[in-house]
């Protein structure tokens, strides 16, 4: 049998297209993950081209800064990275990309339709505790709605309820372009989401725990994954 071999260049080509596709070939975390990127460059008034060049430059040195914003990434394996934004010393977001999304050109172009939404104006609210995002949050609000990233998911642990019953708690991180705290799942809701996931809070309430603001979810409230 004779063996085919593939010149240089074909046999480069064919390296790169292994694995996943590149491109618009984006799964549903990928494109979720994309769409926050987009939302974040926006939010801060930057070339979203540029705010991802500023992603790689910190992937590559550790390091970038570019308008207000410092972009850190704080771990960096074979397979993915974890970055943190800042601005002012306040956390504006933390969260992994994976490497093969670092490797490509310009992925923030195809989300165009997120750039467009958020320059809209804002839509009136219903109620004073509606539409919100966490820095508008305050000891006491009830009928909470807002949109999150899940950054940490910590172990459940197990309590007793003032009921007699068992139940599961973990105290989930979230953030948005304004922030991070903290949010309280219980039982069900706690495999419901994932870390990295862009989630919808509805009837939320805010509580203060231990000298820090902790969004909970009421009982004929939802979270629920934005896909």
């Amino acid at each position: 049998m004779q063996t085919k071999i593939l010149a240089p260049e074909r046999a480069k080509r064919g390296w790169a297209f292994r694995g996943r596709p590149r491109g618009r070939f984006h799964s549903h975390a990928d494109i979720r993950l994309l769409e926050y990127l987009a939302l974040i460059s926006v939010t801060h008034g930057i070339d979203s081209e540029e705010f991802f060049g500023k992603l790689v430059e910190a992937w590559e040195n550790q390091e970038s800064k570019v308008e207000k914003i410092t972009i850190t990434c704080r771990t960096r394996t074979r397979k993915n990275s974890i970055f943190l934004i800042t601005t002012d010393n306040k956390v504006v977001a933390q969260f992994p990309i994976p490497k093969y999304l670092l490797e490509e050109t310009d992925p923030l172009n195809d989300f165009g339709y997120v750039l467009e939404h958020a320059r809209r104006p804002a839509k009136t609210c219903k109620s004073v505790h509606t539409c919100l995002r966490i820095e508008d949050l305050k000891a006491g609000m009830n009928n909470v709605d807002l949109k999150v990233r899940v950054l940490e998911i910590p172990g459940s642990r197990m309590v007793y309820t003032r009921f007699g019953t068992t139940a599961f708690v973990s105290n989930a991180l979230i953030t948005d372009e304004t922030g991070s705290m903290r949010m309280s799942l219980w039982n069900q809701q706690i495999n419901i989401i994932s870390k990295g996931d862009l989630v919808h809070v509805k009837n939320g309430k805010v509580a203060s725990f231990r000298g820090e603001l902790q969004l909970r979810i009421a009982r004929n409230g939802s979270v629920n994954v934005i896909v």
